[in-house]
């Protein structure tokens, strides 16, 4: 299928692994140019190396933590007019209700809230100037079902969700839409190490889902792929569960 965004820019937060860089990659062999952003220069450059080699897409890097504003001045620098905007940040370690304090929180909410909010503010009046943009929030399963542990994660990630709703429907008219999508459990690190790589507590999570195993990350890229595509105008302020079923829920 052709998703009639070759050309297009985009920009992909935290996309030196995980389901950034397939979403990254997803974006690069639908024709779009791509600026990666990771914290570590040596894995961002391979990855970029990986999807140059892949697609033969124009891959940018920007190194260095979005959360910092330099660095999100850097990745407007490196794409100015970007079409599509793909917010995406490591969430907070686990943690005990009780032991999460102030700085915690703020943390979180930095992370996962105010930084991909500062992003969509600054790329959403160009994209509608332009009458073509899209955003895409990669958020969590546990927005909403929230999960014991990821307290902080879940509620800055609900934040950001509620603060950019209005947004989204403010844009639609312009052709610019903003989408999130609910990602449940899926073979990346992240995973791996959070179940601190024990077979058997793999084996117990994946027994848990319907569709009896981990997500693909490439399945995660091809829905964020389309949720940037052409085609895909008329979905706005949608959040997307992505979870092999594991929400027991009818809506």
């Amino acid at each position: 299928m052709d998703l009639g965004i070759a050309g297009r820019s985009a920009i992909v937060c935290a996309s030196s692994k995980g389901l950034g860089r397939a979403c990254a990659t997803a974006l690069a062999q639908a024709g779009c140019k791509v600026v990666l952003n990771g914290r570590d220069a040596a894995t961002v450059e391979a990855t970029a190396q990986a999807i140059r080699a892949a697609t033969g897409a124009e891959i940018g890097v920007v190194v260095g933590d979005v959360g910092q504003p330099q660095v999100r001045e850097a990745l407007l620098a490196a794409c100015p007019e970007p079409d599509i905007l793909v917010n995406n940040n490591g969430g907070p370690p686990p943690a005990a209700f009780e032991a999460i304090d102030r700085a915690k929180l703020l943390a979180g909410l930095e992370a996962n809230m105010l930084t991909p909010i500062a992003l969509a503010q600054a790329v959403l009046p160009g994209m509608a100037a332009r009458k073509f943009g899209r955003v895409v929030n990669i958020t969590s399963a546990s927005v909403r079902a929230p999960i014991a542990g990821l307290d902080v994660s879940s509620g800055a990630r609900a934040g950001l969700t509620a603060f950019l709703a209005s947004a989204a429907r403010k844009y639609a008219a312009d052709n610019v839409t903003i989408n999130s999508i609910q990602p449940g459990v899926f073979d990346t690190d992240r995973v791996k190490s959070t179940l601190g790589g024990d077979p058997d507590k793999l084996a117990q999570r994946k027994a848990g889902i319907p569709a009896r195993r981990f997500g693909e990350p490439a399945e995660f890229g091809a829905l964020c792929a389309f949720l940037c595509s052409a085609q895909a105008g008329y979905i706005a302020g949608q959040n997307i569960l992505i979870d092999g079923g594991a929400f027991p829920g009818a809506f």
